[in-house]
């Protein structure tokens, strides 16, 4: 099983979870990997607003050869509202649930979300990342803060993306002339190895290939397609990408 330290209760008032964002910034450590990164999971949530069922999907792959290793997925209820810039509080406690069932502990974990770049700088990949205890990014499909110059056409350009002056993630071309992912890094991670992290997950697609694995396995939650905590024969194949889910 794949282990984590729970932090703190999610029973908490909107204050309460503004409050401990602010605290937990402080915890969240930007510094260079520590050690290779040989195992990636992918993670991603799916909802709607105003109902309690919740959908999330981890899958792992072995890099460099981006083989399924395992996958969880959970079909659950969450309890916090939803609230923009407060998602991970409604999001990680189904995200902590599947990466307990996981059999194998990732070296780093990719969100469909945010890290850095977020108003109080601590997305669901920083939040999960200081529980979790690995080197965590975010790779959105759209922006929530910061500003940036359009990227080069060629794959592995990118911009930084700046908010109120300080540099919170990246505009990076994952495809030739095809639009940007949004990289920012969660926790024991910088903005360079995020960016290098992500284009060694290419599977030729617009988003890396931990996500959108993680994705359609959402998706096929979602439809009812996929039994919930289920685990892959390594066999997964690439399909079209489906329903986008929140990135806050």
């Amino acid at each position: 099983m794949a282990h984590f330290e729970q932090l703190h209760e999610w029973s908490l008032t909107r204050h309460e979870a503004v409050e401990l964002q602010k605290r937990l910034r402080e915890r969240v450590r930007i510094e260079p990997l520590q050690r290779k990164v040989e195992t990636i999971a992918g993670a991603d949530i799916s909802f709607n607003k105003f109902d309690p069922t919740i959908y999330t999907g981890i899958v792992v792959l072995r890099l460099p050869t981006l083989e399924v290793v395992e996958e969880v997925g959970i079909v659950g209820e969450t309890k916090f509202p939803y609230v923009p810039g407060l998602l991970s509080f409604r999001e990680s406690p189904s995200v902590l649930e599947a990466w307990a069932r996981l059999k194998t502990e990732p070296d780093a974990v990719m969100f469909d979300g945010q890290g850095l770049a977020h108003p109080r700088r601590v997305g669901i990949a920083c939040h999960v990342g200081l529980i979790v205890k690995r080197p965590t990014l975010g790779c959105a499909k759209s922006v929530l803060v910061g500003k940036f110059e359009e990227p080069g056409e060629e794959r592995g350009s990118w911009s930084p993306m700046i908010d109120k002056g300080e540099t919170v993630g990246a505009a990076l071309r994952t495809k030739r002339r095809v639009q940007p992912v949004y990289v920012s890094p969660g926790h024991l991670i910088d903005l360079e190895g995020a960016i290098d992290l992500t284009l060694r997950c290419d599977g030729g697609y617009r988003q890396p290939e931990p996500t959108r694995r993680a994705h359609l396995l959402v998706n096929a939650l979602r439809r009812g397609e996929r039994n919930p905590t289920s685990e892959s024969d390594g066999d997964a194949r690439p399909a079209s990408e489906g329903q986008a889910s929140f990135d806050f």
